[in-house]
């Protein structure tokens, strides 16, 4: 379903760009209509923003200000909450200027986006745990910023990307131990020990992959591998954790 608000977002942006925006606008010339923007972004007014970016960029598509309208924009939308415009800024941008000096900066963007696809306001606000929601969007994520960190290490951006990526290598983690658990459930026990060992591999030093080990004990328990079990047992004492 959101791939289908990717598809619509990326199909739309050249009408939405050249539709009612500019009707709204003043015809001034395009150093005072960026200007104009570039005060409604900093007022924090960012749907006014968009809107003078909009035509500005529809008005001039290949202006002085053609390349800087879009990386406002994708400021602005991600800002505005208008996520799928975001990332269809974002891939036309990138395919276009994939040598861009600021290039690192769309990248960082990208992974913001992902990250804000994830997340949820109202789940964030209640303080609700709902680390077994689908994590595609924090993959995706993980993938932008680990790019990022990788092809520009020297990036502005990239301390924080590394933050990030530690909070998405734990929330990835979370979402595994959510899906052991839901095994543990059903009962489907030579599931949830395949679940722990892929857990132990891509997240060895989490949380969660601690709090999984004695799900794993159970199952082999549960299994009459009494064998592996005692192993699982002495990994577990051996660091300390509570079943």
């Amino acid at each position: 379903m959101m791939r289908m608000k990717y598809l619509v977002a990326s199909a739309i942006l050249s009408l939405t760009l050249a539709g009612c925006s500019s009707d709204t606008v003043p015809d001034n010339p395009p150093s005072e209509m960026y200007a104009t923007a570039q005060e409604k972004l900093q007022s924090g007014n960012f749907r006014g923003a968009i809107t003078e970016l909009e035509a500005l960029d529809n008005r001039y598509p290949f202006g002085p200000y053609s390349q800087q309208v879009q990386l406002d924009l994708i400021y602005a939308y991600y800002k505005a909450d208008e996520l799928p415009m975001a990332q269809a800024t974002i891939d036309r941008f990138a395919r276009l200027n994939p040598t861009h000096p600021n290039i690192d900066y769309v990248m960082y963007m990208r992974g913001l986006t992902d990250m804000a696809f994830d997340g949820n306001t109202v789940q964030d606000f209640f303080g609700i745990d709902r680390s077994d929601r689908d994590p595609q969007h924090a993959r995706a994520a993980f993938r932008d910023f680990t790019q990022l960190v990788q092809s520009f290490p020297q990036s502005a951006y990239a301390a924080d990307a590394q933050k990030r990526l530690v909070a998405l290598h734990n929330r990835l983690a979370n979402y595994e131990l959510s899906v052991a658990q839901y095994y543990t459930k059903r009962g489907a026990f030579v599931a949830v020990v395949n679940r722990v060992e892929q857990m132990m591999r891509d997240y060895p030093d989490s949380e969660a992959t601690r709090n999984a080990l004695p799900l794993m004990e159970n199952a082999y328990r549960q299994l009459n591998l009494a064998s592996q079990a005692d192993k699982v047992k002495k990994i577990i004492e051996a660091n300390d954790i509570k079943g």
